[in-house]
């Protein structure tokens, strides 16, 4: 066999292997396009998962997001983002005093969290 000459040219391997690379070729453009899909449906699975009270709102944001990706990124972080939990938190760091402002024989106020860890330290 010479450098030039082309192996299975003109035979029936010839057909079976471009048979076998087109079925290959439409198979990974399938794999990559299920993925993409999967990956792209992941805020409304998890706001599905979560009971999410803006599930229409997630699921526009992520339809509208094929078109301009930056609304996907929306989408996710209001899907992963538990938004009553960090309006609590919030609202708790505006009411708490500055420690700056707060007086040398006052405390600062103790939060809930801070009393477990002492009863659970005592506790132990």
């Amino acid at each position: 066999m010479s450098l030039f000459s082309m192996p299975f040219s003109g035979t029936s391997v010839d057909t079976a292997l471009h048979v076998v690379a087109s079925v290959v070729m439409l198979g990974t453009i399938a794999a990559i396009g299920i993925g993409f899909w999967k990956f792209h449906e992941l805020p409304i699975h998890k706001a599905a998962s979560k009971e999410h009270h803006q599930i229409g709102l997630i699921t526009a944001l992520t339809w509208i997001g094929f078109i301009w990706h930056w609304v996907w990124v929306l989408a996710v972080i209001i899907a992963f983002v538990d938004g009553e939990q960090a309006l609590r938190r919030l609202r708790d760091i505006w009411h708490t005093d500055h420690p700056n402002n707060v007086n040398k024989n006052e405390s600062a106020p103790v939060t809930t969290q801070e009393k477990q860890l002492v009863e659970e330290q005592t506790n132990a």
